[in-house]
């Protein structure tokens, strides 16, 4: 998938940053598979560098978005990840993946059960601390849990964007952005940009 997926019309807020883009758009993308989707791996690179060390990739782009990459040095392309396992330890997966050099950046898409933090501190004290199954049905089933597609993209650099949509309020217009939704998801993705 490029940057430029045209999976929706809507426009990023003025002024916002090229992975802030790239995360929405994503995000989008991988919406319009539905709920119930497994984890989703993207590698981001500068669109600039790459056309820089392949120049046939500009045949291989869409024209507008090998515009966009000239106009704009920040411009990122995502490249979905082929083959990523299915995994109940997120963590996990995580501390296994490392990127090469050329690849600027990472995003992730994962759903997951939320529950009010009151409300998970009563599950928790309810099941038993050794069984996860059942502590993780718990939560599923509580009259306030919500679904939710989180979507985080980190860069070498630092930057990150994360951007979250809820089941409940399913539109491109009700996602909610920012770069500090999902600090924990946010470390963890960065760690795998680490030399």
């Amino acid at each position: 998938m490029s940057s430029d997926a045209g999976t929706s019309p809507t426009s990023p807020a003025p002024g916002s940053s090229g992975l802030w883009r790239t995360v929405a758009e994503i995000e989008r993308y991988v919406a319009t598979d539905g709920w119930g989707a497994p984890l989703r791996l993207f590698a981001l690179v500068r669109t600039a560098d790459a056309l820089a060390r392949d120049p046939g990739l500009a045949h291989r782009l869409p024209a507008n978005v090998v515009e966009e990459a000239r106009a704009d040095a920040g411009h990122l392309t995502s490249v979905e990840q082929d083959g990523v396992p299915a995994v109940t330890d997120l963590d996990e997966l995580l501390g296994q993946l490392a990127w090469p050099d050329g690849v600027d950046g990472a995003a992730l898409v994962v759903e997951r059960i939320l529950v009010p933090p009151d409300a998970e501190a009563e599950v928790r004290a309810a099941t038993s601390s050794q069984d996860e199954g059942a502590r993780a049905r718990a939560l599923a089933a509580h009259p306030l849990a919500e679904d939710v597609r989180i979507a985080v993209g980190v860069l070498r650099d630092g930057s990150h964007e994360c951007a979250v949509r809820s089941r409940s309020k399913d539109s491109d217009g009700e996602v909610a952005t920012g770069a500090d939704l999902v600090p924990g998801l946010v470390s963890a993705l960065q760690a795998t940009l680490q030399d």
